[in-house]
């Protein structure tokens, strides 16, 4: 009881909780004298008593049933800034996935004294395999932790309990500043390490792994060894306590410490490298390192700390091994950077740079570059070109299979016969080293593909591709105009309609909805239930992607964008789509599968909501789920927004009601995607025109100058 009491929440926890923004949690306290009062913390950051936060919402009906993952929160509340509990929890976390069902299930019933002896039994066996866990203790006072966690990855999977432990973790260390790689880029990484021949690298090292992205994105394309090194104690234990749960059969090896200064793995070589470095740390060992073998491309200056890493890299890999990093694009174009980027292209070694979209990762704001590197091989002649790719070019918004297709098409190509490679105007070209090697060595996309040579352009080619995609323009401004026509829309009484309404929750309890979504190995729905899996999986089946159903089209995903061994449910006609994921200021997107869609994967970061139709009509739920004030009240992140589909809500109405909402949604679906047909077509027509007259490959329209 007297840990219980002295809990300490922050604003973020008790938007969790609430199931609410941390703007309505601001709001509640300056609007409410009765709000409990601070009982720690600092003025900029307080922190609240959670038993009197827990009475406050319970008295406004304000307090969702509490979830596993939400009482495992609150038991780790119970020692406040007890990040070394945390970290020794870890191992139970490992130790809990290697178990049976039955025996998971049981652990948590065992008296404390029993529930310690199997933690600290377990703790022996898993020390060396985890980082900073090597003196775990587990005291009286962890009974209470340990039995929530447990509960949690009995009905929630190891990964989601793994999370909330890593949340902790990263408020206790200070370390805000780390950010995980994302899921799409880290597949993207991890697919330039393929070559055409499908071939994907044995064994793979990233020198700042942090909690392991990049490593798991290898380990599901079939990488068997797996070697990392993180600065962060925190961080390196997430990484291999993740790593095993996505891949156990795999050779693990993480290690803590600073790659550059402290290097764990001295003397590997790897098949491949993949890495994250950190960026613009200044204090990162120049002085020390000053005549380290690696700077084999040159000593790299004090604010240059992104080509050290480069260097150390390449000195891990094995001949003719590529690593793929991920850079600030500053690096391309640096003043003092300049010699080691030539010699670098001198020699070989960089083979490729992408610019992607703003938005590809942190930070949001700036469009990064992948560099791809190889070890040239000893007395092999040096290519003579770099790719180039500018995949910003080709997708205003971030669309990661816009981004896919476009760096892929160019990358494989590229790799099999680059003296015929060709490339795509205005978004790919292999530029001689020969042109690049001028006194700025500026390799920045953008600004060398727009110089690439006019002799590129097609001319009859051009033309017909922009008769083509004027006739798509025809076609959807055609469209546009008959969905546009006035409607009746009639005002309600006075006053906004107030509708009773049910969360998702009670609908899936009701039998109302099953929710449905792309699981990795051994994950369960947010209800406890393992994800259902179809009978027959053939691999010819498409897998529809969250973008498809941004662009409302069909399937286009591969099988290869699905996890490995991971639930994979088949969409169906009838079937309401609700996009997971979300950027800042981007709205949810939500679609029914129209007769005929169905038969293909559903993809990762898609939820799938199966009603009833004899109770819920499916484009009144598509409408309302997707409903922005509906979102924000159920969405949880700040710079990707995650929505938690158990807490939207939906109003109670006959179903002949609902079926009026319906086709009145469905209408407005069909108005938008018109929209954006007719505005993609109209940004297409307008840029390849632009390219072909400035290119001198068109002619003005003899209209035009009349």
């Amino acid at each position: 009881m007297n840990q219980q009491a002295s809990a300490l929440v922050t604003a973020a926890d008790i938007s969790r909780l609430a199931g609410v923004t941390r703007a309505t949690v601001s709001n509640w306290r300056r609007r409410h004298p009765d709000f409990p009062a601070p009982a720690g913390g600092t003025d900029t950051s307080p922190t609240y008593d959670l038993d009197a936060v827990r009475a406050w919402l319970s008295a406004r009906g304000q307090l969702p049933e509490a979830t596993t993952l939400d009482q495992f929160r609150t038991a780790l509340r119970a020692r406040s800034r007890d990040g070394e509990q945390a970290l020794h929890l870890l191992l139970a976390v490992l130790a809990t996935a290697g178990l049976g069902r039955k025996e998971r299930e049981a652990l948590p019933e065992l008296c404390d004294d029993a529930l310690l002896r199997w933690a600290r039994s377990a703790a022996e066996d898993g020390a060396q395999d985890v980082p900073g866990t090597e003196d775990a203790a587990y005291g009286p006072e962890a009974a209470g932790p340990l039995r929530a966690l447990l509960r949690c990855v009995a009905t929630e999977g190891a990964e989601a309990a793994t999370d909330v432990l890593a949340e902790r973790l990263m408020e206790d260390t200070g370390s805000t500043g780390t950010h995980r790689t994302p899921r799409p880029l880290a597949d993207l990484m991890t697919r330039l390490l393929t070559g055409s021949a499908g071939a994907f690298p044995a064994s793979v090292l990233d020198p700042a792994c942090g909690t392991g992205s990049l490593l798991a994105a290898a380990a599901s394309a079939g990488a068997t060894a797996l070697h990392g090194q993180d600065v962060l104690v925190g961080q390196a234990a997430q990484a291999a306590v993740r790593l095993r749960l996505r891949a156990p059969q795999a050779v693990i090896s993480v290690r803590t410490g600073d790659s550059l200064r402290a290097d764990a793995f001295r003397g590997l070589t790897a098949d491949a490298v993949l890495c994250n470095p950190p960026y613009g740390v200044r204090d990162w060992g120049h002085d020390e390192l000053a005549y380290d073998q690696r700077w084999a491309y040159g000593v790299p200056p004090k604010g240059e700390p992104e080509l050290a890493w480069a260097q150390h890299c390449l000195a891990h890999l094995t001949p003719r091994g590529l690593a793929v990093l991920l850079m600030p694009p500053a690096v391309a174009e640096r003043t003092a950077g300049r010699r080691i980027r030539a010699q670098l292209v001198r020699d070989g070694a960089l083979r490729a740079i992408v610019s992607l979209p703003q938005g590809a990762a942190t930070p949001l704001h700036i469009g990064l570059h992948l560099w791809i590197l190889e070890r040239p091989e000893p007395q092999a002649e040096a290519p003579a070109t770099v790719l180039l790719v500018d995949a910003a070019a080709e997708t205003r918004d971030l669309n990661w299979d816009t981004v896919n297709d476009t760096v892929l098409s160019a990358w494989r190509p590229y790799l099999d016969d680059q003296e015929s490679f060709t490339g795509t105007p205005g978004v790919a070209a292999a530029m001689p080293v020969t042109d690049l090697l001028d006194e700025a060595v500026d390799l920045t996309p953008a600004r060398r593909i727009r110089t690439v040579s006019r002799q590129a352009l097609r001319p009859a080619l051009l033309a017909r591709q922009a008769s083509e995609l004027y006739d798509q323009l025809r076609q959807g401004a055609t469209d546009l105009v008959g969905l546009s026509t006035d409607g009746n829309w009639p005002p309600a009484d006075d006053r906004p309609r107030d509708w009773r309404t049910a969360t998702v929750a009670d609908l899936l309890r009701g039998g109302a909805l099953r929710l449905l979504h792309t699981a990795p190995p051994g994950r369960r729905t947010r209800s406890g239930q393992p994800q259902p899996r179809p009978e027959a999986e053939p691999a010819t089946r498409p897998t529809l992607t969250a973008a498809d159903v941004f662009e409302d089209r069909p399937a286009t995903g591969a099988e290869a964008d699905l996890p490995t061994g991971g639930a994979r449910p088949l969409v169906q006609a009838s079937d309401v789509l609700l996009t997971e994921i979300l950027r800042v200021g981007r709205t949810a997107v939500a679609r029914v599968v129209e007769s005929g869609e169905g038969g293909c994967f559903l993809g990762p970061h898609l939820l799938l909501f199966r009603p009833d139709q004899r109770r819920l009509d499916p484009w009144f739920l598509a409408g309302f789920l997707a409903a922005e004030q509906n979102v924000n009240a159920a969405a949880t992140g700040t710079s990707l927004v995650r929505v938690d589909p158990r807490r939207l809500r939906v109003p109670l109405l006959p179903l002949t009601e609902q079926q009026r909402y319906g086709a009145a949604f469905r209408r407005l679906h069909a108005l938008r995607t018109a929209a954006r047909r007719a505005d993609r077509a109209a940004d297409e027509v307008s840029r390849l025109l632009r390219t072909g007259l400035t290119g001198g490959a068109l002619l003005p329209d003899d209209h035009e100058s009349a």
